[in-house]
């Protein structure tokens, strides 16, 4: 795996993280949505999403990886993050959708899976 450095993706997953107080931005499947009810009891959707744009905005590392698995053939990589969110280092897995990297408000993100690092 390697750093997210394509100044165009980092960019647009910036902008991403940037729009997350507006609906549709920042989306999390169910796997991600139940984990995140189950495992960190009161925090919201919202409120993880604000701990990625402040653990991205702080210079956290993330990693762009080439998609291998074949149920997600569709996307040519996914982008892994690692911040420690209740004292516990998690592994976030996301998925970054964009068409215009010129139109800041065209990215979003995926939060497809969270799991303890």
């Amino acid at each position: 795996m390697a750093r997210l450095t394509d100044p165009e993706k980092l960019r647009c997953y910036k902008c991403a993280l940037a729009n997350r107080k507006v609906n549709g931005y920042i989306l999390f499947t169910r796997r991600a949505a139940e984990w995140l009810r189950e495992e960190l009891d009161g925090t919201t959707q919202f409120e993880f999403t604000e701990l990625l744009h402040d653990y991205v905005n702080a210079g956290g590392e993330i990693d762009e990886v080439v998609e291998r698995r074949p149920e997600w053939a569709m996307h040519s990589h996914h982008y892994d993050l690692r911040p420690i969110v209740a004292g516990r280092r998690r592994y976030v897995e996301t998925r970054l959708i964009y068409k215009d990297a010129n139109d800041p408000d065209d990215p979003i993100i995926h939060v497809v899976n969270i799991h303890d690092a």
